[in-house]
């Protein structure tokens, strides 16, 4: 079962697609759009990446913070990110931590769910069910955006 609306979104520090850390927390102020996809380079997540690539440019400008999340490592996403020219960052998850706070585990993958943190690092929304083609701008329309 997903996190629910209200509560505060778990702070976790990883490394990004570049080997980077990357903090939650950093992006305080911030609309957060943290999505959790199963594995880098399949159809239906690749699907997905590029539906929040392709409406990028509307997210920006608007103080959003797109982060893809996965267990693969930062080597897998790095390869993932440049095949796909992906704007935003991809966070690496290798040994579950984050998905396992977000309860979204899926038993070695991440479960294909999808939350929003407001600038306060409270979850406005959960997506549990995700059009993997459309769900970016579907996340923009719910926003009024």
């Amino acid at each position: 079962m997903a996190l629910a609306v209200g509560s505060p979104a778990p702070d976790f520090t990883a490394l990004d697609d570049a080997g980077q850390s990357i903090q939650l927390s950093q992006f305080r102020g911030k609309t957060v759009v943290l999505y959790f996809y199963p594995k880098d380079d399949t159809p239906g997540c690749t699907k997905e990446a590029c539906s929040f690539r392709d409406s990028y440019s509307a997210y920006q400008g608007k103080n959003i913070v797109v982060l893809g999340v996965s267990t693969d490592d930062s080597s897998s996403h790095e390869q993932f990110k440049t095949k796909f020219s992906l704007p935003f960052p991809l966070v690496a998850d290798p040994d579950r931590s984050i998905t396992q706070a977000y309860d979204v585990d899926g038993g070695g993958y991440a479960k294909r769910i999808t939350y929003v943190i407001d600038g306060d690092g409270q979850i406005i929304r959960v997506y549990d069910s995700v059009k993997t083609d459309t769900h970016a701008t579907d996340i923009l329309a719910d926003l009024g955006l």
